[in-house]
């Protein structure tokens, strides 16, 4: 029985491999060893950092945040404290932004946790005054 190689589709699998490897450097780009090397390693970098990019993005969001915060006189943990205690649902992506395009809003909201804070302490002095 004559020996079958697969030929159209093992092919077809290194010309996928080369093709997603265009505008790699060298060798990376031009043989099947290296190609599938650089493309497994490309894919498993492109995996971790979607993941660092949303870390990185949440760090600037709470550093902007704890500057606009910082003008207003509150830190970022009594800010995040109060927009618990006020029920304001914002996400730090939202607030940094307002913080950025829209000072009143941001403002405001600010002056709604302060208050909210405000009332949490009476509540607090209340409880263990009794």
């Amino acid at each position: 029985m004559p020996r079958a190689t697969n030929a159209p589709a093992s092919r077809e699998r290194r010309k996928r491999v080369l093709d997603s490897a265009k505008g790699y450097r060298g060798r990376r780009s031009k043989l099947f060893r290296y190609a599938k090397d650089a493309m497994m390693k490309a894919k498993y970098w492109a995996y971790r950092d979607r993941k660092t990019r949303k870390r990185n993005f949440r760090m600037l969001w709470v550093q902007r945040l704890n500057a606009a915060v910082r003008a207003q006189g509150l830190t970022y943990s009594r800010f995040a404290e109060g927009l618990k205690a006020a029920n304001i649902g914002l996400d730090r992506k939202i607030l940094s932004d307002l913080a950025i395009t829209d000072e009143t809003a941001f403002k405001s909201i600010v002056e709604q946790v302060k208050s909210a804070l405000e009332k949490k302490s009476n509540e607090s002095k209340k409880k263990n005054a009794a």
